[in-house]
């Protein structure tokens, strides 16, 4: 069974990653939700659910059962933790694994550099440059819900449901035609009769 890793801090936004965790911890799909941290402390998110980290990012050696790195956004972002975070990205897309990542998340790439190259999105451009005073992806910013381009998705804060397409898609979870109705039905509202 293939782990996905879900990064967690203090204040994480639990809802951004709580539709596609849902789907990919179903018993069919091959894949398992485990989530990291910068320390082994349980981590409250905004909604306030407190959260166990499986693994300790620093004792953490990301290996071939990782399909994947999520990074939901929240409020536990800051600098003096960043190095670790940014060495984990760093190490899964050297080894080819996805990284996505959602609202605040995509800043903190965009402020180490990962979104200088690769189509992605944010919150706004505007909200980028102005929080990731190191970003240097203007030239490749695409306003939408959520983007994908090479081994990243980025969505911004309002696109959870997107968010959740773009990576069942990439993990290959379900057909089109069963990702188009997952996607209805959270988004819209629209229940197959089927």
């Amino acid at each position: 069974m293939k782990e996905v890793l879900l990064l967690i801090t203090d204040g994480f936004a639990d809802w951004e990653a709580s539709y596609v965790s849902a789907e990919l911890n179903k018993p069919t799909t091959g894949f398992k939700v485990k989530t990291i941290a910068i320390d082994k402390e349980p981590k409250t998110s905004m909604g306030g659910l407190s959260v166990l980290p499986d693994f300790e990012i620093g004792g953490f050696a990301v290996h071939a059962d990782v399909a994947m790195l999520i990074i939901p956004g929240g409020t536990g972002w800051n600098e003096e933790k960043g190095q670790l975070i940014q060495t984990l990205v760093g190490d899964c897309l050297d080894k080819d694994i996805p990284v996505a990542a959602i609202c605040d998340a995509t800043t903190f790439l965009g402020n180490h550099g990962f979104l200088d190259h690769v189509k992605h999105t944010g919150n706004t451009l505007e909200y980028l440059k102005a929080r990731a005073p190191r970003y240097k992806g203007d030239d490749h910013y695409v306003n939408a819900q959520a983007v994908s381009d090479r081994l990243l998705i980025t969505a911004n804060g309002s696109g959870a449901v997107e968010f959740s397409r773009h990576i069942l898609a990439k993990l290959q979870v379900y057909d089109e035609q069963q990702l188009n109705e997952w996607y209805g039905t959270f988004k819209n509202g629209i229940i197959s009769e089927k």
